[in-house]
């Protein structure tokens, strides 16, 4: 189960995400303590690091009081770290587990059951009664949770949840990535209990509240191997020349309720997390991929922005509410781009009008503000063993750009509505969704380097800024220079996050913007579909806890990220290591002071060259303000976006790790210096034995 990418964020701004002023500490030690994240290094010291406390607090392993590495604590100061020395404290409470789920291997003695985990952290075995074994022996590779620990149990306790089979070293390896970033492998029976409770099917007395759109042609459009088809457009011809066009989004709030057990869990994960070869979800899959998926001739709740929009693409009128629709249709994205490139197909008129407007609001919103990233999806060929065979790399089309568009502008229209409103002299609680300003102290160094090819920058204002960006990527299409402008451009963006503090989304060029249109994959966009509903009843209410809503949610959404990094970084080893001893093409894609990276031209594989490997040569030195490093004696440089030729020399699964080494029989032909850039070519790559 595939997900596109509908709402592009890269991304008006109002006025400045507050920060601590420097050396000046936010919170204060309190008689409950600050509340902070463990993370206990391999040795076993722990240190909590609090939000605006300048130093972490060191806590030693017999104050632990069952705190795990990565769970949210309150730690109690016990020593102030005066006359520059270290503070020190006691963990009082654990808050919030990370992870409650481990793999690891079952110890059967005479008298007792232990789970005894893998990990690279210290933590205690887990006490197995005898009914929680669910059939494991001993030695056995297992999934197991940890079901209780508390002050009175000096051991914890926990069950075991399924067994795992010993040939699959890559299973093993992405289910551990998830379980380290806090991701279950299964729903608990409660839950899976709730949401087997709801019948199929629309029920007469709930299409009654509803307006209905069974009778408009409405169809989805996603990727061919989608299950969970979470948004629909409809369209229809309406008077005076204006289109009626609904993005219509499953109501997955209709389902999951606030104080059951489905929603605290989809809460607790707040993402579905996409790996290479699986989907870890949110919902259980008969949410997800059955009651919620907008499936092709199904009855189907859906809450809905519908516009009536002219034939220029202006938005004349916009209606928000729940809805009932019927899908006519489900193409997949590759047979929408056949349509619109062969101008003629299955409803092609419809799908024509649909691009036509939706390239027009592109176009306008690159007009108004909205910095032109490009980007490129490298997806992996499977077998059946999930084992990469091949590499695919997936460009945005019109099709992708086409949903892209309407999802932008319902997002955007939802969130204006919101804007609007006010309860007791104050904005409603609402998870915005925002993007600062660049970093001033990375977009510095960046002008200076992009100067060196010739592009300027106006930083007069955020929207000269982003005007002077995609001048920048205009210019630079086709050179050899785009893809290393183009990265380091993403680099000095801000992180896109979720919070009721409404300062633009800069990226985008919108004032007002969120998440409305992946509630079967996003939490925050379950949030935003109960605020929408409160405030279209007249009845918005006050949530105090929106904001620390919105931190969970944006730190889940960091987690899943590094987890997806993570595994596709593992099948780049698992795939690259059939080729130890071959030569490829390859770009320099990073440089650090200790060698550089290196991404294959035919793979997308990221290598590190390191500096040792070319000790024989030259002793290079890091120029970090021009993204390179340089040769004391040759005066020769690898700067991001040379090319250059690699021989893949290790592939450490374990590590996730891939090691180049530079063939240095081109280094003699070059004559590129410092500051320079590179003129020079290699020899296409050569193959050796398999």
């Amino acid at each position: 189960m595939s997900k596109k990418n509908k709402s592009k964020d890269s991304s008006s701004k109002k006025k400045k995400q507050h920060k601590a002023p420097a050396g000046k500490t936010r919170q204060k030690s309190s008689a409950a303590g600050v509340r902070g994240v463990i993370e206990i290094t391999r040795s076993g010291m722990g240190y909590v690091t609090v939000p605006d406390m300048e130093r972490d607090v060191i806590v030693r392993p017999q104050h632990f009081n069952t705190a795990l590495h990565g769970d949210t604590v309150e730690v109690q100061i016990t020593k102030s770290g005066g006359g520059g020395g270290r503070m020190e404290g006691e963990i009082t409470r654990v808050v919030e587990r990370k992870q409650t789920q481990f793999i690891g291997r079952i110890s059967i003695q005479k008298n007792y059951n232990f789970f005894i985990p893998e990990t690279d952290r210290p933590m205690p075995d887990l006490f197995i009664p005898a009914e929680k074994l669910n059939g494991a022996t001993n030695n056995d590779k297992v999934v197991a949770k940890l079901t209780a620990w508390d002050k009175a149990k000096r051991v914890p306790e926990g069950e075991v949840l399924e067994l795992v089979k010993q040939e699959a070293e890559n299973d093993i390896a992405m289910k551990q990535i998830l379980l380290s970033a806090g991701f279950n492998l299964s729903f608990d029976d409660e839950v899976m209990e709730q949401a087997e409770r709801f019948p199929d099917g629309v029920s007469a007395d709930e299409v009654k509240k509803r307006r209905d759109f069974r009778d408009v042609l409405t169809f989805t459009i996603d990727p061919v191997d989608a299950k969970d088809f979470d948004d629909a457009l409809s369209i229809k011809k309406g008077t005076n020349g204006l289109y009626e066009i609904g993005v219509h989004i499953a109501d997955v709030s209709h389902y999951v309720i606030p104080g059951t057990a489905l929603d605290d869990e989809a809460y607790a994960r707040a993402t579905s997390v996409y790996l290479p070869d699986r989907v870890s979800p949110m919902l259980p899959e008969r949410i997800s991929n059955e009651l919620c998926s907008l499936r092709p001739r199904e009855d189907k709740y859906t809450f809905s922005a519908v516009f009536k929009i002219t034939g220029k693409g202006e938005i004349k009128d916009v209606w928000l509410g729940r809805t009932v629709i019927h899908s006519d249709h489900r193409f997949t994205y590759e047979q929408v781009q056949e349509i619109i490139e062969a101008g003629e197909g299955l409803y092609g008129e419809e799908i024509l009008l649909l691009n036509t407007l939706a390239q027009k609001m592109r176009k306008d919103r690159f007009k108004k503000g909205a910095i032109n990233f490009s980007s490129q999806e490298v997806r992996f060929v499977l077998d059946e063993n999930r084992k990469p065979i091949g590499i695919t790399i997936k460009e945005s089309k019109e099709a992708h750009q086409l949903i892209e568009e309407f999802m932008l502008l319902a997002n955007k229209h939802v969130a204006e509505y919101i804007g609007k409103i006010v309860v007791k002299d104050k904005p409603v609680p609402f998870p915005y969704r925002v993007h600062d300003t660049p970093d001033e102290a990375k977009l510095g160094p960046f002008m200076v380097f992009a100067k060196k090819y010739g592009h300027t920058f106006d930083v007069s204002s955020p929207q000269r800024i982003a005007e002077s960006f995609n001048q920048m990527l205009k210019d630079a299409q086709g050179k050899p220079e785009q893809h290393v402008l183009e990265a380091l451009g993403i680099r000095t963006m801000a992180k896109a996050v979720y919070t009721a503090e409404n300062i633009g989304h800069y990226g985008l060029g919108f004032e007002h913007y969120c998440h409305f249109t992946s509630p079967i994959r996003r939490y925050p966009d379950v949030l935003v579909h109960r605020v929408l509903q409160q405030c279209l009843d007249n009845e918005p209410q006050i949530d105090k806890k929106m904001e620390a809503k919105c931190k969970h949610c944006s730190e889940r959404e960091r987690s899943a990220m590094e987890s997806e990094r993570a595994a596709n970084k593992y099948k780049q080893v698992e795939y690259m290591s059939q080729f130890l001893g071959e030569e490829f093409e390859g770009v320099v894609s990073g440089v650090a002071s200790f060698g550089f990276w290196v991404e294959t031209v035919e793979h997308k594989c990221e290598g590190l060259v390191s500096l040792f490997s070319l000790n024989d040569f030259d002793d290079f030195r890091h120029i970090e303000e021009d993204y390179c490093l340089v040769g004391k004696r040759s005066g020769r440089t690898f700067r991001m976006g040379d090319k250059v030729t690699i021989k893949v020399v290790a592939a450490n699964l374990e590590k996730r790790q891939l090691d180049y080494e530079l063939v240095l029989g081109h280094l003699a032909s070059t004559e590129n210096k410092v500051l320079q850039p590179t003129k020079f070519q290699h020899p296409k790559k050569k193959r050796g034995k398999k």
